[in-house]
């Protein structure tokens, strides 16, 4: 991958020098040529100018001041009045620049080797040359360093994806400080957590299997011993089976209340919540960064609403929504908190573009994102929900709207709540 950063990066500062140093190169060559054949032009006006003059005041044509005067020029003059003559040394065939300047009277031709123009032409190109290798030079280091810092806390995420494939659920505290890496890094951490507890209670159901099970099975194989040893005695071997039966029926049901059991366990911390805590306690957590980004967020719908679930499972739920509106919405947040009769509904509402036709229900799937980000969020607050034994939904897909709904709390989970305190 650091390779592929590299490369990509490298690719990228190309390109632009190449799009800017060609033309530049162009224009430094022309502008050059312009200014050298400007300057000859310049040159032959005031040579005519001059050889006017001194003609008109009866004054003769000096030509070793010309020469003076032009050095390292060849001048031809053709004017009335004057014999046609030449100042200077011709320049090789082929490496001439020729300019003229013409008046009634005449004309003059300058001309100078090129050569020196070629030389100081080299001289820019080269100059153009190293600062597009310089460019590049400063693009390798940039994109070393970027694809360093990229590559490492990449590693580090793999080192603790495979730990945890290996039942190592230890959560990782390190953070590299870009923020897409790092909310990885939390739902890892809160994956590693979740999976922790979800292996101590597989050891502790696997420990109450054990010892549960193991004197009905007990039982089981001294009555199939008794069959065995009584195989010639029909009776007994109809009272051993009619035993055994009794034992297997034993068996069944202590394998139903083992199962009865953890899936009590699994939703024991499912608990009446005050709704309006939780959500006021994530309005004031996030209200900050929405203020940052000049949104604001509203609090809506019923008041005093009880729900049955996990303060901390709601709050990482509202957590996410709030944290996916803060990046790909826009506009004001709202979260409206109503009653059915079947459930109590948190819905989360913001102004943004909404959500494409093409994801839609897709949002809630692994790895699927539609902005860039990890595609994980939707998919762990779904799976809170649903251990609380509620459901998350999106209902509007522009805006998007998600909703919560969660189950009420019955008079007999209040009275609970009431005389063993609050959850």
């Amino acid at each position: 991958m650091r390779r592929r950063l590299l490369s990509s990066m490298l690719l990228v500062a190309v390109i632009p020098v190449l799009l800017l140093g060609v033309p530049l190169g162009v224009v430094v060559v022309r502008l050059i040529n312009d200014e050298a054949a400007q300057e000859l032009r310049a040159e032959a006006n005031r040579l005519l100018i001059g050889v006017e003059y001194s003609l008109g005041q009866q004054q003769g044509i000096n030509a070793d001041q010309l020469a003076k005067n032009y050095p390292d020029r060849y001048l031809q003059v053709f004017v009335r009045g004057a014999q046609p003559f030449e100042v200077g040394t011709p320049p090789p065939g082929g490496r001439e620049l020729t300019e003229e300047a013409r008046s009634e009277n005449g004309y003059v031709l300058v001309s100078r080797d090129a050569a020196q123009i070629q030389q100081d032409i080299h001289a820019r190109l080269v100059f153009t040359a190293v600062l597009g290798i310089v460019a590049l030079g400063a693009a390798v280091g940039l994109a070393t360093i970027t694809s360093q810092r990229l590559s490492r806390p990449l590693r580090e995420l793999t080192k603790i994806a495979e730990r945890l494939g290996s039942g190592d659920a230890r959560p990782s505290r390190h953070r590299s400080g870009i923020p897409e890496l790092d909310l990885v890094a939390d739902v890892l951490d809160r994956s590693a957590l979740r999976i922790s507890d979800l292996l101590a209670r597989e050891r502790e159901f696997a420990t109450d299997a054990s010892h549960q099970l193991r004197t009905p099975l007990t039982g089981l194989t001294m009555r199939l011993e008794e069959i065995v040893a009584a195989a010639d005695k029909p009776g007994i071997v109809r009272e051993e089976g009619e035993a055994a039966i009794v034992q297997v029926e034993r068996l069944t049901a202590v394998i139903d209340e083992l199962l009865a059991a953890a899936r009590r366990q699994r939703h024991a911390q499912a608990a009446p919540i005050d709704v309006d805590d939780v959500v006021e306690q994530q309005i004031t957590e996030w209200e900050p960064a929405f203020r940052r980004a000049q949104r604001s967020l509203i609090l809506a719908g019923d008041r005093g609403l009880s729900a049955l679930g996990t303060t901390g499972g709601l709050s990482q739920v509202l957590s996410t929504l709030l944290e996916n509106s803060l990046k790909h919405g826009d506009g004001a947040l709202t979260i409206n908190t109503s009653s059915t009769e079947r459930s109590i509904v948190i819905e989360v509402a913001d102004q943004g573009p909404g959500i494409p036709d093409a994801l839609g229900q897709k949002v809630f799937e692994r790895s699927v994102s539609g902005g860039g980000g990890t595609g994980l969020g939707l998919t762990l607050a779904r799976a809170l929900v649903a251990a609380d034994g509620g459901r998350l939904e999106l209902v509007k897909r522009s805006p998007a709207t998600f909703a919560i709904f969660l189950r009420h709390v019955t008079d007999s989970e209040r009275d609970r709540r009431v005389v063993s305190g609050p959850a």
